[in-house]
């Protein structure tokens, strides 16, 4: 009977039923992790359908689980939110929505990880690169280029969260800011996908799979955020931005040697 429902569930998707478990394990997984400190839990769903998903619906697919994840998290901290940069970060995404992959078509995406990857490990690590502006013109820029790369990239979480975190006070407010912005760029990326014409319909009962176990890892999430110190929430902060951004050096070599 599981079976049967499990297939029925993934027909027209090219999924195994085993597969269907595993992205709704890692879903809500992938949603505790980045409930508790803000980001990284994009990362871990989106290296896990790589290798269950077909290239052509990795992104589209990825931009429905993170906007849910992301929209579950803002909603049960929008209190928190630094509003200030909010309405700058949703006018550059709407117009790096706009510009989409043209602008950096002819770069080759290892190089693109490469930037990423160096821009963040040196914003996290050298404090001159640190900046605790929440100015106007700091996160519509943001907004602008994130967008941009997140159609090559996948999850640009990890670059938007290396500037965002100087600029909130303290956890709550960090988890919460991050979450509404990713909101914002996700359901932009799903708007644009939508209207190049990806069909969603085959991929609903998956994603409504996904979306549950997100909504679920989103909670538990934020009890254990409530737990975290905060001394302890930056030095997990600061190893997980690490870690991210050395996976993507490694990846952008393996790519540029192979």
């Amino acid at each position: 009977m599981v079976n049967q429902l499990l297939e029925l569930l993934t027909q027209g998707t090219n999924l195994s039923p085993a597969g269907f478990l595993v992205l709704c394990g890692v879903s809500f997984l992938g949603s505790l992790i980045a409930g508790a400190l803000g980001l990284g839990g994009g990362v871990l769903v989106l290296a896990t359908m790589a290798n269950l998903l077909s290239p052509t619906v990795l992104v589209p697919i990825h931009g429905v689980v993170q906007l849910a994840s992301n929209l579950s998290r803002a909603v049960l901290s929008w209190r928190q939110t630094l509003i200030s940069i909010v309405a700058p970060f949703l006018i550059g995404s709407i117009i790096g929505a706009a510009l989409g992959a043209q602008v950096v078509v002819a770069l080759p995406k290892y190089l693109l990880q490469i930037v990423i990857a160096a821009f963040i490990l040196s914003s996290t690590w050298a404090p001159k690169f640190q900046s605790a502006s929440t100015g106007r013109i700091k996160f519509f820029i943001v907004g602008v280029v994130t967008t941009i790369v997140t159609m090559f990239v996948g999850g640009t979480g990890v670059l938007v969260g290396a500037f965002g975190a100087p600029a909130c006070q303290e956890r709550h407010q960090f988890v919460s800011t991050h979450s509404v912005v990713m909101t914002i760029q996700h359901g932009l990326k799903i708007v644009s996908f939508a209207v190049l014409g990806f069909a969603f319909g085959p991929y609903i009962p998956l994603l409504v799979g996904l979306v549950l176990c997100s909504f679920i890892g989103s909670y538990a999430g934020k009890l254990a955020l409530n737990r975290l110190p905060e001394r302890i929430f930056r030095i997990a902060l600061k190893t997980i931005l690490t870690i991210l951004s050395l996976q993507l050096l490694y990846t952008a070599v393996s790519q540029l040697i192979a």
